[in-house]
């Protein structure tokens, strides 16, 4: 009989205002919390996705992953490197993968990456597929906005949805303007 059984490492990153879970498989970062949320949503997503498997808080095993994630918060990344591991549907996968394309510093919205996935009719799917992203921040389903240009759901909370917005932004503005100095 085959053991399933494996290991999730975790640790709390806290970063100025920033304060979110995160965890990693044997294969990458798997999971980014909401800002300020308590362990049970990280222990409630593990046990849904990872059935039979053990939560190990290892702070130096995940400190690469924190490294960029503070590097980011402090302006000096904009694309991720770390190895990621994130298990979807193949459609959720496609969503994701897209997610990961949109610029730094720049919006999309749902229907513009039902077409990139070449899915145009699937917009409300496209939706669910980002609701679902268990890698907030990394995988930028903060980057995707609504027809109108309105904010729209995001699983952190639209607070946290409009602070990284606004982060990027603030520093794509600053490094505009750094170049015409």
């Amino acid at each position: 009989m085959k053991n399933n059984h494996s290991i999730i490492s975790w640790t709390r990153l806290h970063h100025d205002h920033w304060n979110v879970y995160i965890a990693a498989s044997e294969q990458g970062l798997c999971y980014v919390g909401s800002q300020d949320k308590p362990f049970d949503e990280l222990a409630d997503w593990v046990k849904a996705k990872y059935p039979g498997s053990e939560l190990v808080q290892d702070d130096a095993k995940l400190q690469p992953y924190v490294a960029e994630l503070q590097e980011y918060f402090q302006r000096k990344r904009a694309r991720f490197e770390m190895a990621m591991d994130y298990k979807g549907t193949a459609f959720q996968n496609a969503v994701w993968n897209a997610l990961c394309q949109i610029p730094y510093g720049e919006t999309l919205t749902y229907s513009d990456i039902a077409n990139q996935i070449g899915k145009p009719a699937a917009v409300r799917a496209v939706g669910a597929a980002i609701g679902a992203n268990p890698l907030l921040i990394t995988v930028p389903c903060h980057r995707v906005i609504g027809k109108s240009g309105a904010l729209t759901g995001y699983r952190g909370g639209l607070d946290m949805k409009t602070r990284l917005l606004d982060l990027e932004r603030e520093h794509v503005s600053l490094r505009e303007t750094m170049e015409y100095v």
